[in-house]
């Protein structure tokens, strides 16, 4: 069962990213300040949870939240400052959102950046162990699928719509074959070899 609340500040917020390891497409990360009576079964880590799933439980969290906020961080600032900055820089877009400033800060992971003065903690597999981070995960999730549904559109030999960005084998073959786009990340690696890449954006 996953905990409520790690600092005993009421108004704790949890945050989390999706899409660190994307050769395509924003990092995105979310920022969930639940209630203190929050209580839901099914929420758990995202990537523990069905499609399914993650869609019944984003209006539950939004809804029944205190407050929440999502952000993206697109490909170019990703490639200008690196995926890591560009995560933590994610999560601070969606903690500035927030209607209110939160008292505490949970992280999933090890790498933060302090936000404000408002005191942080990270917390390893943090998506799997506290009900914020794990809502977190969810929206960040969801919110960066439909992005990625909407762009697939643009460019379908990609399928962004199944792998939404990850280097799975039918992504590699389509970047082989076409090039890249520009929602492409330019300096990660693309592909095994890593040749100099074709330039796609008609």
């Amino acid at each position: 069962m996953l905990k409520l609340n790690y600092s005993g500040y009421f108004l704790e917020c949890g945050t989390d990213e999706a899409g660190r390891g994307c050769l395509a497409g924003p990092v995105t990360a979310a920022a969930v300040i639940l209630p203190r009576n929050f209580n839901n079964e099914m929420l758990n880590d995202s990537k523990q949870l069905s499609e399914k799933k993650r869609d019944l439980l984003k209006p539950i969290i939004e809804n029944e939240a205190l407050h929440f906020a999502f952000a993206h961080v697109f490909e170019n600032k990703i490639d200008e400052i690196n995926i890591l900055n560009a995560s933590i820089l994610a999560m601070h877009k969606s903690i500035n959102k927030l209607k209110i400033n939160p008292e505490f800060i949970i992280v999933d992971g090890n790498k933060f950046k302090p936000y404000k003065s408002i005191p942080s903690e990270t917390i390893i597999k943090g998506d799997g162990k506290f009900l914020s981070i794990a809502a977190a995960s969810i929206l960040a999730k969801t919110y960066r699928d439909e992005y990625m549904n909407t762009i697939h559109k643009e460019f379908p030999m990609y399928q962004w719509n199944k792998n939404k960005g990850y280097p799975t084998k039918t992504h590699r073959e389509a970047i082989r074959k076409y090039g890249v786009t520009k929602y492409h990340r330019k300096s990660f690696r693309l592909l095994p070899e890593q040749l100099k890449l074709e330039l796609y954006y008609s």
